[in-house]
């Protein structure tokens, strides 16, 4: 563990060093995030004059794992479960792929066209499968909830999946796949309630949220367009946490338009 440890953070440390080079010969960049953060990092540095300020190499390292397991990896997870889903309901993949065919036809997704896509309802994946499965939160003083008193130190934990699957909130066919369900938003299906929660709420609710929601539109599209595809005979349903929410057996097979 040490060892794959220590080559993650030389893999990544040598990226922001070959970035660092290149801020340092004038050469800025405003593409990703890792580019922001360095540029803000070096903003700082230099208006407070002191290193103390600002972020270590070992903290920047530590942001650039927080961007992929909390980006690439949930993201890409819930494109999967969006493809497995289709899989077994192959009238909502027609559905999916007439709407994504009248928008953009053959042409290539823009932001425009994504907003006017209806029927592509990701809320519902997030619901039945959500990739993050715990939230927690550390309380740092004592807190009234409800009748309990929490001290401070306390750690709370939800489980969203108990949450989105619960038969009083959403009904008896709440393990249905049922994109209609958010057709009109998520406040009117929750009616106002704090039980969808795949990116967390409130004050420290996923910053992404919106980017991920309009990556995934994007992707989900474009596979539409190009592939029809169901889950091969090897195919056993049965999800497991390692650490987001994944499946474990079997494949998808794609068949080309």
């Amino acid at each position: 563990m040490k060892e794959i440890d220590q080559q993650v953070k030389d893999s990544i440390k040598s990226i922001i060093n070959k970035r660092l080079v290149a801020m340092k010969a004038g050469e800025i960049s405003h593409d990703d995030l890792l580019g922001i953060l360095l540029d803000s990092n070096y903003k700082e540095i230099k208006e407070l004059g002191n290193n103390s300020f600002g972020l270590s190499i070992d903290e920047v390292i530590e942001e650039c794992k927080l961007f992929y397991f909390a980006g690439q990896e949930t993201t890409g997870n819930m494109l999967v479960w969006t493809m497995i889903l289709l899989a077994q309901h192959l009238e909502w993949q027609a559905r999916d792929r007439q709407e994504v065919l009248h928008v953009f036809g053959d042409k290539k997704p823009d932001i425009d066209g994504l907003s006017h896509l209806k029927v592509i309802n990701i809320n519902e994946v997030l619901r039945l499968y959500s990739p993050v499965v715990f939230l927690r939160r550390l309380i740092h003083m004592e807190t009234k909830l409800g009748n309990l008193t929490l001290p401070a130190g306390t750690l709370i934990q939800i489980n969203a999946l108990i949450l989105h699957h619960d038969k009083d909130m959403w009904g008896e066919d709440v393990n249905e796949f049922k994109p209609e369900r958010f057709s009109k938003g998520v406040s009117k299906v929750t009616k106002g309630q704090v039980a969808h929660l795949p990116f967390s709420s409130g004050p420290r609710i996923c910053i992404g949220q919106n980017f991920v929601i309009l990556e995934a539109k994007m992707t989900i599209a474009m596979i539409l367009q190009r592939f029809s595809f169901e889950l091969s005979p090897s195919y056993s349903h049965a999800p497991h946490t390692l650490p987001t929410l994944q499946p474990q057996f079997g494949h998808l097979i794609l068949h080309k338009l």
